[in-house]
């Protein structure tokens, strides 16, 4: 934090060494949670690593205690409260006997009249996204956020996603911006490790959503498909990989309601649909733009909708009117008559709701079928209605306060004294063997096996398999990562400990409690990480912090959607659905407009839109020599790499499925061994002509664990380390191969 100041003063005309520093912390009074726990943790990192400046906390003077017992620490005691509707005002004149070169305000409101620099952080801006939640006190107070950026010398922000909002919505130039960032954990902040960038499973979805709504991770609930009258399962096997969904689905085919899936394999779900249309894995942009040539054309958009909650649909028009139906069939697959119908039935029907699942988000142009397919409801009105609109992700509804649990201020107190790098999981490969400045010498993995479901395999094992690079691995099985592990600790599954569940296929929050006792030495995270950061020396009071401690600073955010929602009511309902609505009453987040961006409304920015086919696909420039495009989407029958030990999954999962013509042609029939490989690598298989794919698309239920395997190879290992178009997520959709019968019948167990 010091760093920001330093730049901002000691970098200027006439600054001064030491500085002194103010800091308003009368909301540890007033408030003593979420703003107040990262004031206090960020005044105690000053004192540990700033022995220079002078600082000047500003407390209530109701508050007796002193704050930090440090020698270039002063409290001064202010009459004014916090949060009172002239606070700007009152600060004014009080601070105006203290002279400071810089003032920091970890609530966004700087004194009216300036007489040093000014500093405030933002932690999001909630009450612009959601204002319809606030009282009418609040937003008077809220209000005030236009001035006080305009006041201020500079910005905290305490994610990208804050920042961001702060760039679109208050149009503040990101110079202006500094980011410390709440992703990591606080065990690892504490550390100063490198922070993991976790983009590999829905980041490329994220961007396409906060283009398209301007928000990356919100849509109607599960609950409201049961109202709808025609349902689009796009990129969604619901009924293998979203089963929680399908009980709303079939309440409304009872009434009538119609399914179709659009998907490039012939799911469980596909199979039970009243239409499967079968797009190239890759072109759902494609697919969603000609759909909107179709709608524009014949003029079945909802006008009125368009006109008050959308802006630039005259260029929209424009821009789609080169995506007609014989256009979209070529890059597509799917007849042009077909595209014409569905285009008219999903304008016409009403309502109308898309469940988008990141299948759709996992090929090179990810994040633009993303934004593409969420634009398709704004432009139909389809938001009007319950049951009507999109779901892709309910996660951004979960407003916790995460930077309580995460404590990026521990950043400062890490021997680095500063925020850490960002390393991008889906390069992982990259990171381990080539990644310099420094090199990565150490990795702590829980909660995934990178070495069965990260892209670019062969150097992802490659650099696992360093000599000089020291693994801890925390698992309940001898999975393919933990093989690589110089040290495996037994870690508690589920059933073994408390933990808070917030989602992203529905909006109810979770509060589990330990069903069993934790079996040998076996031990939660929360635990690892506590007792070594006891053995490590680190001596600040968060370490200590108990389950439910966290859980309640997670529930501290003051956010509308989880008003009343405390520890006690969880462990007396052990799950509460989130304050969107009030009782009984549908959610309906856009009805009104009220989209994430700077006007509040839809923007079509139709000059960005547009589809290239992903490199490698048939129409891109790498099918000759690999013609065959590999889906590798998830087994219906395990969760990603999880449950692979068992026969029954490792069978499943070491299927392709082929059509019956590129079968023939390779001299293929159901049954036999098959060798699928392009430059990067080959696995063997079990061939499944089952008619579950279109000719020119291959596909493995993922994800097999490559010990498995007798060469040690899954399907990972022929993925490119190419990322999406936006959002920097893998494209394991995007990918070219061949495949022969092997003839080798003890290659596959």
């Amino acid at each position: 934090m010091s760093h920001v100041w330093e730049c901002m003063v000691r970098n200027s005309p006439g600054g001064s060494l030491p500085l002194r520093v103010g800091i308003d912390a009368r909301l540890v009074y007033y408030h003593p949670a979420g703003i107040a726990r990262y004031c206090l943790q960020l005044m105690r990192a000053l004192a540990e690593v700033d022995k220079e400046d002078q600082f000047v906390i500003f407390q209530s003077r109701r508050d007796a205690q002193q704050l930090i017992s440090q020698g270039n620490f002063q409290h001064r005691p202010l009459w004014t409260p916090s949060h009172h509707r002239l606070e700007q005002y009152l600060l004014s004149m009080e601070l105006r006997f203290t002279p400071l070169d810089v003032l920091h305000s970890p609530d966004f409101i700087p004194p009216f009249r300036r007489r040093c620099r000014s500093i405030i952080t933002i932690h999001d801006l909630n009450f612009l996204l959601y204002p319809q939640f606030l009282t009418k006190s609040s937003a008077r107070y809220y209000g005030q956020i236009d001035q006080a950026v305009r006041r201020t010398d500079h910005i905290i922000a305490v994610s990208e996603s804050t920042r961001r909002d702060i760039v679109r919505l208050l149009g503040v130039p990101e110079q202006m911006i500094t980011v410390i960032h709440e992703a990591p954990r606080r065990f690892f902040h504490r550390l100063g490790a490198s922070r993991l960038d976790r983009t590999i499973c829905s980041s490329a979805g994220a961007a396409g959503l906060t283009e398209a709504l301007g928000y990356h991770r919100y849509g109607i609930e599960p609950e409201a498909f049961r109202e709808a009258r025609l349902i689009l399962a796009w990129g969604a096997n619901i009924h293998g990989t979203n089963v929680h969904l399908w009980p709303f689905i079939a309440e409304a085919r009872r009434r009538g309601a119609k399914l179709y899936v659009i998907d490039p394999v012939a799911t469980r779900t596909a199979r039970l649909a009243d239409r499967h249309y079968a797009p190239y894995p890759g072109s759902d942009a494609a697919l969603a733009l000609g759909l909107m040539h179709v709608i524009l054309r014949e003029g079945l958009q909802d006008a009125e909708y368009v006109a008050r909650h959308t802006s630039g649909v005259e260029a929209l028009a424009g821009r789609v009117r080169e995506y007609s139906p014989g256009k979209v069939a070529a890059l597509t697959g799917i007849a042009a008559e077909d595209i014409e119908t569905l285009a008219r039935e999903y304008a016409t029907t009403r309502p109308s709701a898309i469940r988008l699942n990141y299948g759709a988000s996992r090929s090179e142009r990810g994040a633009m079928s993303f934004r593409a397919v969420a634009l398709l409801p704004a432009l139909t009105g389809a938001w009007k209605y319950a049951g009507g609109g999109l779901l892709a992700s309910t996660s951004a509804a979960f407003q916790l306060n995460r930077a309580a649990l995460e404590m990026p201020e521990l950043q400062l107190r890490s021997p680095l004294g500063r925020e850490a790098r960002l390393v991008n999981m889906s390069r992982l490969g990259h990171a381990l063997t080539e990644l310099d400045g420094p090199p990565v010498h150490a990795l702590v993995v829980y909660n995934s096996n990178p070495a069965a479901i990260a892209p670019d395999q062969r150097r992802v094992l490659s650099g696992l398999r360093r000599e000089d690079l020291f693994t801890v691995v925390l698992e309940q099985f001898q999975n393919d990562t933990a093989d690589y592990a110089d040290i495996l600790l037994p870690a508690t599954t589920f059933l073994e400990h408390t933990d808070l569940y917030f989602a992203y296929g529905h909006c109810h929050l979770q509060l589990a409690r330990p069903a069993l006792p934790a079996p040998g030495e076996a031990k939660s995270n929360v635990e690892v990480f506590r007792l070594l950061a006891r053995r490590m020396g680190f001596g600040e009071a968060c370490f200590a912090d108990s389950e439910d401690a966290m859980i309640r600073a997670l529930l501290g955010s003051g956010h509308p959607f989880l008003e009343g929602i405390t520890l006690e009511a969880l462990e007396r309902e052990h799950s509460i659905r989130l304050k969107i609505s009030p009782p009984g009453e549908p959610f309906l987040p856009f009805a009104q407009g009220g989209f994430g961006t700077p006007s509040g409304r839809c923007e079509f920015r139709a000059e960005t839109l547009g589809y290239t086919p992903p490199v490698e696909s048939r129409l891109g420039g790498e099918a000759g020599r690999y013609p065959l495009e590999m889906v590798s989407s998830k087994n219906d029958d395990s969760m990603n790499s999880t449950f692979g030990n068992r026969p029954e999954v490792d069978a499943q999962t070491a299927r392709l499925w082929m059509h019956a013509g590129d079968a023939a042609a390779r001299g293929i029939s159901d049954g036999d061994p098959v060798r699928v490989f392009n430059a990067r690598g080959e696995c063997r298989l079990k061939a499944s002509v089952n008619g579950g794919v279109r000719p020119g698309v291959v596909r493995a239920p993922s994800v097999r664990w490559a010990k498995a395997s007798p060469e040690g190879w899954n399907v990972n290992v022929l993925v490119s380390g190419r990322l999406t178009d936006a959002g920097g997520g893998p494209c394991f959709y995007s990918c070219l191969v061949e495949v022969e019968k092997c003839g080798d019948e003890t290659a596959i167990r």
